[in-house]
């Protein structure tokens, strides 16, 4: 059973990520108020809905939030930043589109950076365990398929409308047949040692 808040009665949000362990294409992330009394029986960590929820749940969480933001770094800024900062800086992204400005911050994960002088938790699994959270994790995850669909159409022979741009054999395999792109994380190991580039 998921919960709404960590004190009930503080106006908090949630902010998780997608897309930090992909060869290809932007993270994510995106950041929910929801008002205390919303409920939805499905509403999970992202990754354990099915691609049908995900898009029932997106529509249904924008309109009842009291507001929710996404943002997205791409790939030449986390080449440059690391994946890591670039994460954060998605997440601090997003909580700036917040309005009103949450009290506290309910983080995903391990690790994050102070957002201004608002106090936050880092939550492990945290989108399994707050609605906030989990919301976060349903629009984020939403929203960078969207755009890793768009780049499909540019860069068909990498399947990115499947795999999303993570490390799949496929992925890889076009990797070696094809080369990179500009979506491409040049940081990233791109390909197993084994099937390192010929030059």
């Amino acid at each position: 059973m998921l919960k709404h808040r960590i004190i009930a009665d503080r106006l908090e949000c949630g902010t998780d990520e997608a897309g930090r362990g992909c060869l290809a294409g932007p993270v994510t992330a995106a950041a929910v108020i929801l008002p205390s009394n919303f409920s939805h029986d499905w509403l999970n960590d992202s990754k354990q809905l099915s691609l049908k929820k995900r898009e029932v749940l997106r529509p249904i969480i924008e309109r009842e939030a009291l507001c929710f933001g996404v943002a997205h770094v791409l790939p030449d800024q986390i080449d440059e930043i690391n994946i890591l900062n670039a994460s954060i800086l998605a997440m601090h992204n997003a909580i700036n589109q917040l309005d009103p400005k949450p009290e506290f911050i309910q983080v995903d994960g391990n690790r994050f950076k102070p957002y201004k002088n608002i106090d936050h938790e880092c939550i492990i699994k945290g989108d399994g365990k707050y609605m906030n959270i989990a919301a976060a994790s349903v629009l984020a995850k939403t929203y960078r398929d969207d755009i890793m669909a768009k780049l499909h159409e540019k860069h068909s022979e990498y399947n990115w409308h499947k795999n999303k741009g993570y490390p799949t054999t496929s992925h890889r395999n076009a990797i070696k047949t094809f080369g990179t792109t500009p979506y491409h994380r040049m940081s990233f190991k791109l390909l197993p040692d084994q099937l390192s580039f010929e030059f």
